[in-house]
Parts: C-alpha cells; sequence; structure tokens
C-alpha cells in the first residue's frame, strides 16, 4: 500500500479511538456520551477547557451543521463529492496536507472557486505536539505560504493531524492566526478497503445530528460519496442548515 495511505488508516484509527480528555498531550474524540441535545459530552468537555485557544469541537450556532473532510491523500471520489455539493448548494471544509495540495491543483483549484473553505492540515501531516513551538510554526507556515502562493488562497483554520493535541500546540497555532477545528461527529469510514454498508452509513449519520455539529469525514470513502446527497436532504429534514 502508498505510504500515504497507510499513514492515513494509522491516523484515522487513532483519531476514532480517542474518547478521553486528558490533560497532556492527548487524540481527541467526542466519545459516546451525548446531552439532552444529542451533543456529545466529550466535544463540550473540550470546549470548556480548551475554547480559549480559538480551538471548537462545535459550532455556536445551533440551527447549521458544517461539513468537513479531511484529505490526505486521493482515492478518486472527491470530484463527486464535489459536484454533490455543488448540487445541493453546500459549501464544506477540505482540510489538506502539503502532499495533497502539491498533488491535486485542479482539485484545490475547484475547492476554491466552488467556494468551500480550505484547512490546514499540516505541510507533512506532522503530529503538532511532538514538535517544538518553532517547528510548529514551520509544518503550519511552510503549507500556508504554499497555497497562499500557488493558489492566492490564505487560510484560516487548522485541524491537527490525528487530531493530536495540548494546550502548547493549541496556543502556538492560536498565535499564528488560525483557528483549530476538531469535530463533533465522526465515524470508520476512512479504511478504503472495509467501507461501512450505506444504509447503516447514513442512518448512523442521521441519527448523530445535533445543533452546531461539526461532522468529520473522509474523502476516500465510497460509502461517503455515495450517501452524501442523502445525507444532506436528511439532516435538512430534521431542520437543519447544511
Amino acid at each position: 500500500m502508498d505510504l500515504r495511505k497507510t499513514a492515513a488508516l494509522l491516523c484515522a484509527a487513532a483519531m476514532l479511538s480517542g474518547m478521553s480528555l486528558p490533560v497532556s498531550a492527548a487524540g481527541y474524540g467526542q466519545g459516546r456520551a451525548r446531552d439532552a441535545e444529542n451533543r456529545p459530552t466529550g466535544a463540550l468537555e473540550f470546549e470548556a477547557q480548551f475554547g480559549q485557544y480559538d480551538a471548537y469541537a462545535l459550532t455556536p450556532d445551533a440551527n447549521r451543521i458544517i461539513l468537513t473532510f479531511d484529505q490526505g491523500y486521493e482515492n478518486g471520489f472527491t470530484p463527486g463529492i464535489l459536484d454533490t455539493l455543488r448540487d445541493k448548494q453546500v459549501t464544506a471544509m477540505f482540510f489538506v496536507t502539503g502532499d495533497y495540495a502539491k498533488r491535486e491543483p485542479e482539485l484545490m483549484r475547484r475547492m476554491i472557486a466552488e467556494g468551500h473553505t480550505i484547512g490546514n492540515h499540516g505541510m507533512t501531516h506532522a503530529k503538532l505536539p511532538s514538535l517544538t513551538a518553532e517547528q510548529r510554526k514551520d509544518e503550519i507556515g511552510a503549507l500556508h505560504d504554499y497555497v497562499l502562493s500557488q493558489y492566492g488562497y490564505e487560510m484560516q483554520y487548522l485541524r491537527p493531524p490525528c487530531g493530536e493535541y495540548d494546550a502548547a500546540s493549541l496556543a502556538d497555532v492560536q498565535a499564528m492566526g488560525y483557528r483549530t477545528v476538531f469535530w463533533s461527529f465522526a465515524y470508520v469510514d476512512w479504511n478504503p478497503d472495509a467501507q461501512p454498508d450505506p444504509a447503516a452509513a447514513l442512518a448512523e449519520m442521521t441519527d448523530a445530528a445535533h445543533g452546531g455539529a461539526i461532522y468529520l469525514l473522509h474523502a476516500v470513502s465510497a460509502t461517503n460519496a455515495q450517501v452524501l446527497g442523502d445525507l444532506i436532504d436528511a439532516l435538512r429534514a430534521k431542520g437543519y442548515t447544511v
């Protein structure tokens, strides 16, 4: 398997297993417990502890759900995802690595032209807590400068690779003028060789809906590409803006 794909699979697995919120460096996870409004309590606890760093696991808009896609490598489904988003008049967030930004100029330009938000996922997808402050600045800044110079687009949002964070890395990201975006919903969609059943995936994603939700999806997923239009319709039928 391509080393990029192997790294992405390991990283995604780590993100889905990070269900606790220790103070030291950690892998973020929203957990399974929910409040009366169907919001993950792990996301609420994270914001209470780290919101001071412009770090978000939810948005304050109780009527809206934001769709975000992590773009570690291309698996051929992004054009169809973009088609669906265009047809449904939805704008999403795409968090790209340096490798992706360099390998996929056509898709990058299309995302920007169609009004989507491009987010920073690190030039080399390095785990931010493992770096020094200067290394973090280089890891984030190198991709920021590349996307600005090649595409004329200035990024403002970052998703930490593998969802790994600590207070120091969040503070450094904030000092660079970025907001850190985690998520309040994620599911096992990231292994292209073990894709979830489309009907079951659609039900899981729909049942998880909550105000201010940030959905983490992976664009390498055939299932996500297949059910995306139905998901948008289902979330809107529940009264949410997508």
